[in-house]
């Protein structure tokens, strides 16, 4: 899949292109609707399939103390789009000159870079100047440009659409089986492994170590059963976000000990991908009480992937 950061005459390197729009952060099961029905439309016609998207979110300059946390990063975005078969990610800055572009505008746009046989999106997508284009205008106007327009519905669950909006107040409250089924994948954070206090090692459990970062979601502060992708190997492991209360704390950050692993991770970068919680963060009286709670929360983790052995597969979505 190839990559691009600015607009250029795609008519000049790809035929017959399928254009799937949206912002698509988290790449939910709502998105993957939209972009599957591009790609099979694009297969259909032996075309070419491409999602045009921005690289920041559009409030982070029309209201930057409004813009929301990302549920993914860029590696993880990549990822996806290339399982579902996207041909090209179209992704540019939005700026404050762009926000300025109108919605007839942006459909001129559209016909200039893209000269699309098919125009792809949500039912609820907005474009143009304070979001006045609909998915009607585009309709309106598709005969005028030559291209076709499909509008996929959102899907629902549990009486209502899925969205980045519900799965970030999900992350929130740390409902992690209905995140991963919002998702369609399990909630990965990918990260470069630092260099830590060695306490873990000392206890006898080394953990690989993650700066958490504030633009992105987090689960709440608690131990989690979770797989560690390395080097194109999964490994079963225990993480623990949190501030280490025991040792009168520190930075919030993300530990993880690797189920059956010696090798040195310091700089490497792992994925992380989140499956169960076993239980909040807690002080300790001791030391001794700590290792011999860690020792629980193996046997449990080891428990959880036992029973439910298929929950590994799930991460073929991300990989």
């Amino acid at each position: 899949m190839e990559k691009y950061k600015e607009l250029v005459d795609f008519t000049l390197r790809y035929a017959n292109i399928v254009v799937a729009l949206g912002m698509f952060d988290g790449l939910h099961i709502g998105h993957q609707e939209i972009i599957r029905t591009a790609v099979r439309k694009a297969q259909e016609i032996k075309g070419t399939a491409l999602v045009f998207s921005f690289a920041n979110h559009p409030r982070s300059i029309i209201a930057p103390e409004h813009t929301p946390r990302r549920i993914a990063g860029d590696t993880m975005r990549l990822h996806i789009l290339k399982n579902l078969g996207v041909d090209a990610l179209v992704e540019i800055p939005f700026t404050t000159d762009f926000a300025e572009t109108s919605a007839d505008d942006f459909i001129r746009l559209l016909r200039q870079y893209f000269s699309p046989q098919y125009v792809v999106v949500g039912e609820n997508y907005t474009f143009g100047y304070r979001g006045k284009g609909t998915p009607a205008l585009l309709y309106a106007e598709s005969m005028k440009y030559g291209f076709r327009l499909i509008v996929c519905a959102s899907v629902m669950r549990d009486g209502a659409p899925v969205s980045s909006t519900r799965i970030r107040s999900l992350i929130e409250q740390g409902d992690l089986s209905q995140v991963n089924a919002y998702l369609g994948y399990p909630f990965t954070i990918i990260g470069t492994v630092i260099h830590g206090q060695a306490r873990g090692r000392k206890l006898g459990f080394p953990t690989a170590n993650l700066t958490l970062y504030e633009e992105y979601e987090h689960l709440p502060n608690g131990v989690y059963a979770v797989t560690v992708l390395y080097q194109e190997q999964i490994y079963r492991a225990v993480a623990n976000i949190g501030n280490n209360p025991t040792f009168n704390g520190c930075d919030r950050r993300l530990e993880v000990h690797i189920l059956e692993f010696k090798r040195d991770l310091y700089g490497a970068e792992i994925m992380i991908s989140f499956y169960e919680k076993i239980r909040d963060e807690q002080r300790f009286s001791s030391v001794d009480d700590l290792i011999r709670q860690i020792a629980e929360d193996k046997e449990r983790v080891e428990r959880i992937f036992d029973k439910n052995f298929h929950l590994q597969e799930n991460i073929s979505m991300v990989i």
